[in-house]
């Protein structure tokens, strides 16, 4: 495995800058945000393919530091009922597809999206309970008449123009939040759709990161990885449970938090995620994803990078001598 970084931490630092940032931070790869959510400061995908010679020195940048590019990150929400933030997020994610094809990348990270609850809603609805009945109707129609049509049509999209791996991050908030929602997708549409799998947006919900690896990398569904810990408030918990919409902010009330790795749960923790990792076939990177109120970007970057280093696995197994 190799380790490397979401590079929107630096979105303010000019590309080059950015890069060499990195390389001095001493990781190997980079995973490069491309509209709509994290932006897209370091990788215009409309402004690359349509200026051939920015789009080679923007290559040779990369390959001339030893990088590698991880994956292409669009998060938008192309399932929006705002037409026109459905549009855009749609133009957005079909724009990282052909830059993927031009970069001969074959991994495109973004969320399933989600639809409101009917064709003329004005936001998204989440759902999060099966009672009253209307419910599980809403989440029907979602899955039935917008989610799965769209994606069945963008899957091939993708695969026309060599994206062979659609991974999305579980991510509460859109249709698919934990393994068993991106099962049910990757079901109905095909073995392109896996995860880009974060496990701060799953511990918060109490899903055991081992066993949900375990479970989809028997499918042969984890694409991608982004490194970053949630710290769990126990007390706040035992008050009012997991669900919580205060702002990130209100670190001292929330029930959980974004942290970086090693804060929210300690170097074995880490450790097992990277056995089970291994164990289960997964050797591309490990993408460190920082989003810590309470550390700097380049310290808590550093944080991370230090304690990952330690657990990594940087040879090859070898053969079982033992037995």
């Amino acid at each position: 495995m190799k380790l490397g970084v979401f590079t929107v931490l630096y979105q303010d630092l000019p590309f080059k800058e950015m890069l060499d940032k990195v390389v001095e931070m001493g990781l190997e790869a980079v995973e490069l945000g491309t509209g709509y959510y994290p932006g897209k400061s370091h990788c215009d995908p409309s402004y690359l393919l349509n200026n051939p010679q920015a789009l080679d020195e923007f290559i040779a940048e990369i390959d001339k530091r030893n990088l590698i590019i991880s994956g292409l990150s669009f998060h938008g929400n192309p399932l929006h009922p705002n037409k026109e933030i459905a549009k855009v997020s749609h133009e957005a994610w079909r724009d990282t597809v052909l830059l993927a094809e031009k970069l001969e990348i074959d991994t495109v990270n973004g969320f399933s999206g989600c639809p409101g609850d009917q064709p003329n809603a004005k936001y998204p609805n989440w759902v999060t309970c099966a009672w009253p009945p209307e419910y599980q109707e809403m989440l029907n129609w979602q899955w039935d008449e917008v989610v799965i049509p769209y994606w069945k049509k963008e899957s091939q999209f993708a695969l026309a123009h060599g994206v062979k791996k659609i991974a999305f991050e579980m991510h509460p908030g859109f249709v698919v939040y934990n393994p068993e929602t991106l099962l049910k997708l990757r079901e109905s549409v095909g073995e392109c759709i896996g995860a880009n799998y974060d496990p701060s947006h799953l511990v918060w919900q109490g899903i055991d990161p081992i066993e949900s690896i375990k479970k989809l990398g028997r499918e042969n569904a984890i694409f991608h990885f982004h490194a970053k810990d949630t710290f769990l408030d126990k007390s706040n918990i035992k008050l009012n449970g997991v669900l919580d919409t205060k702002h990130y902010g209100e670190i001292l009330d929330r029930s959980w938090t974004f942290r970086s790795v090693g804060y929210g749960n300690d170097e074995k923790f880490w450790k097992d995620i990277i056995s089970t990792l291994r164990a289960v076939g997964y050797d591309h990177v490990l993408s460190i994803e920082h989003e810590d109120m309470l550390a700097s970007v380049d310290e808590g970057l550093g944080k991370a990078i230090d304690l990952l280093k330690q657990c990594l696995f940087s040879e090859d197994v070898g053969e079982m001598w033992w037995a």
